[in-house]
């Protein structure tokens, strides 16, 4: 089966599995799998049955007594450096637009599971949208502090991202989180404060980098107002920081990613495998492009962006800016490449260097994503990574850069699609996952930087989790130093996939040494290979029986 990506790295859709559907009960039965030492069995424990009305009682005692029995049952880990500790997203909704905690007492059971999983901690979304919403500065940070003590009670750890964007905005969502009010309001003041196409399509998910040093946000420049917040998290947060927050991702762009929303899927604008197009049309994107152009005495190249750079849902060979020998490889092309990807270069060293100083001596690492583009990446011009802001070519290593300037800041390099396989792929989008991994750990390595993963596409089975226990090892490049599982919801918790979860953490804190995983699944992968063994075996059966 071939998968197409609708990953991390796109728009949150109801078919895509990142959205983590709102509707998604955990108040359901959660049945886990209690792990034990490699000598003993696995045995089935069963959390109380929940329900809306019922559930994991909310009287503290009774809680406390819950936590306790939960730290004896918890998991051993190998203290080998090669471990890798495993997180799991939380969904998208976790802290509701009300600012409380969504679903407590079913939340509470699912930290539960996880814990005695051996997973180290969750991933969470701290929205801007929701913090910010009442105005400049007026910060409701309850809902998150709610979390947090969950979390620290249950005795795992906590990885929060400062999402500046946008979540959802397609249709079918059931999670929609835009941009606070007053920001909204600024941006009908002034469209040009998002993206904007050279068709004049305008993208409401993030604030367009071309304004970041300009006070366009009520006197406040974005850059600002991301480093108001994030000085207000750590001021609310102080006694968490360092002990149950041990992360915190900051967001650099669409999906919390240092990227361009090159490829949006809202109202269908663009699908999988388009190339993409440029997002460098807004007013400061122009004037930056004229500036960039008079600098080296070629004025006609500031007046807009290509011209033959094509359109959202076309191929390279269609476009005469990505064609093999097209218009990226000349002088041109360099120079427009050279300032589009600078520009978000930029846009990451400013937002990565106020993180830095505000949680400097917090004892919590940073990190920062980037999106795992695969697809065209198997031609000469990367068509698709061009568009999102990736300088990566047949000749040139576009994600070096990133990581050094990575690297200068002490911030982990997290990247996605670390379960994919390039056999996977329909082979006229020119994918290879397995070939942007490789060249993004090499890059990591180059740079000495850390380097994190995620699952781009919601995947439980043991082809995905096998894959991702390959890729976390060293090889030739660099070894994950964790991975993060997308996402937690009901589905996790059945009984198929909640073993496959169980043994892959496993895996995982033994550095991948020892793999238990099926090779078929119910998704399609290995499909093949598990119909031939079953075929074979059928073949045995009959053998024996002449």
């Amino acid at each position: 089966m071939a998968l197409t990506l609708h990953s991390s790295t796109s728009f949150i859709k109801s078919k895509d599995n990142r959205s983590s559907r709102a509707s998604d009960e955990f108040t359901s039965a959660v049945s886990f799998t209690q792990m034990k030492p490699p000598s003993s069995q696995h045995r089935a424990m069963h959390v109380a049955q929940l329900s809306p009305a019922e559930g994991i009682s909310s009287r503290s005692e009774e809680m406390n007594d819950l936590v306790e029995k939960l730290h004896g049952m918890t998991a051993p880990h190998s203290h080998s450096n090669s471990r890798v500790p495993v997180f799991v997203m939380l969904p998208l909704d976790t802290v509701s637009v009300g600012g409380n905690l969504n679903k407590p007492r079913a939340m509470l059971a699912s930290l539960m599971a996880l814990k005695t999983s051996g997973v180290e901690g969750v991933m969470v979304d701290v929205w801007w949208g929701l913090v910010e919403k009442d105005g400049p500065q007026k910060y409701n940070w309850e809902g998150y502090a709610e979390l947090m003590n969950m979390v620290k009670k249950v005795g795992l750890k906590l990885q929060v991202v400062m999402s500046f964007h946008q979540c959802g905005g397609n249709v079918g969502d059931s999670c929609s989180i835009p941009l606070p009010p007053w920001v909204l309001e600024e941006i009908s003041k002034n469209p040009d404060l998002v993206y904007t196409d050279k068709s004049g399509r305008r993208n409401p998910e993030y604030i367009s980098l071309g304004c970041d040093s300009v006070a366009v946000l009520r006197g406040r420049t974005p850059i600002q107002v991301y480093s108001d917040f994030m000085r207000s998290f750590r001021k609310r947060f102080k006694d968490y920081i360092g002990e149950v927050i041990v992360e915190v991702q900051v967001g650099m762009g669409p999906c919390g990613e240092l990227r361009y929303p090159s490829y949006p899927e809202s109202n269908g604008t663009w699908r999988f495998p388009g190339i993409g197009e440029f997002q460098c049309y807004d007013k400061y994107m122009r004037a930056s492009l004229a500036a960039a152009a008079e600098a080296i005495g070629k004025d006609e190249w500031g007046q807009r962006g290509p011209h033959d750079a094509g359109q959202y849902n076309q191929f390279p060979e269609d476009a005469g800016f990505f064609q093999r020998d097209g218009t990226w490889n000349s002088e041109y092309g360099q120079f427009f490449m050279e300032w589009y990807s600078s520009k978000l270069l930029d846009h990451g060293e400013k937002i990565l260097g106020a993180a830095n100083i505000i949680f400097q001596g917090s004892g919590a690492k940073l990190s920062g994503k980037v999106a795992g583009i695969h697809w065209h990446y198997k031609t000469r011009s990367h068509a698709a990574e061009l568009t999102a802001g990736y300088y990566n070519t047949r000749h040139r290593d576009g994600y070096l850069p990133i990581a050094r300037m990575m690297a200068k800041h002490g911030v982990v390099f997290n990247f996605t699609c670390m379960e994919m396989r390039d056999g996977e792929q329909p082979n006229e989008a020119n994918c290879s996952p397995e070939g942007l991994v490789r060249q993004v750990k090499m890059a990591t390595k180059l740079a000495g930087t850390e380097l994190a993963g995620e699952n781009a596409l919601e995947r439980y089975d043991g082809g995905a989790f096998s894959q991702v226990l390959a890729t976390s090892r060293s090889d030739s490049g660099n070894a994950l130093s964790v991975f993060t599982y997308l996402r937690m919801n009901k589905r996790l918790f059945e009984a198929d996939n909640w073993r496959n979860m169980v043994e892959f953490v496993r895996s995982m804190s033994e550095g991948g040494r020892t793999t238990r995983l099926p090779d078929s699944d119910r998704v399609g992968t290995d499909l093949y290979v598990g119909y031939i063994k079953q075929k074979n075996m059928r073949k045995e059966s009959e053998a024996a029986l002449v």
